[in-house]
């Protein structure tokens, strides 16, 4: 009896691992809209420092990644089927993505998700980072001071007029600037943030780290 309710306990829980890897996996073009997430590379570099994205670069805003999500929260990841990127289509796609690790990984996790081929969702995320104006404070070679959250988002908005007032969230490490994530719909307006997307950082100044 022992042994019966042990395997009964087994194979519930591999049924409970099954049904929350096909939710994780969603269906290939089956979300809402867009999110837009760019990385403060600075950030990144201070607890990456060997990465091929941190030697010598000097990056500021870099692109993250283009990530299909749900209006109810949650996004899809990992759909099937999965394809390797061709020659040219890496070629493409490092013209966008700061590594060729990082190029990978967002086509395999969200890229697969958008239900493009993966030459089409690359032409889709250039199209993206076009819509979104880094604020001058942002650009290269500048060093914007320290900044809460709430200036961030405005200077954003202000480099984007047609953004309304919760169409972007600010993410941070403790008190230092990680990335910033936009909404976009599917025809690539930007578009306001349903709840599950929103500012996480600490109230008060944040530390930018400068480019280098």
């Amino acid at each position: 009896m022992k042994w019966k309710a042990a395997w009964i306990a087994l194979c519930l829980v591999l049924a409970t691992q099954a049904g929350a890897a096909s939710r994780n996996q969603g269906q290939a073009g089956d979300f809402d809209f867009y999110v837009l997430a760019l990385s403060w590379s600075p950030t990144f570099c201070l607890t990456h420092p060997q990465d091929q994205q941190c030697i010598g670069k000097g990056y500021g805003f870099v692109l993250h990644g283009l990530w299909p999500q749900y209006a109810r929260g949650g996004w899809p990841a990992s759909c099937l089927p999965q394809s390797r990127l061709s020659a040219e289509e890496m070629a493409k796609g490092m013209s966008l993505f700061v590594t060729e690790k990082l190029l990978k990984h967002e086509w395999a996790k969200h890229g697969t998700c958008s239900g493009l081929e993966a030459s089409d969702y690359l032409d889709k995320t250039d199209a993206a980072l076009g819509v979104v104006q880094i604020p001058q404070a942002f650009q290269p070679f500048n060093v914007p001071g320290p900044l809460a959250a709430r200036d961030i988002e405005a200077l954003f908005r202000e480099s984007n007029p047609s953004m309304g007032r919760h169409g972007m969230a600010v993410i941070c490490k403790g008190k230092v600037l990680s990335e910033v994530r936009v909404c976009l719909n599917k025809e690539l307006r930007l578009a306001g943030c349903p709840q599950s997307i929103k500012t996480q950082c600490r109230g008060g100044e944040l530390r930018i780290p400068a480019q280098r």
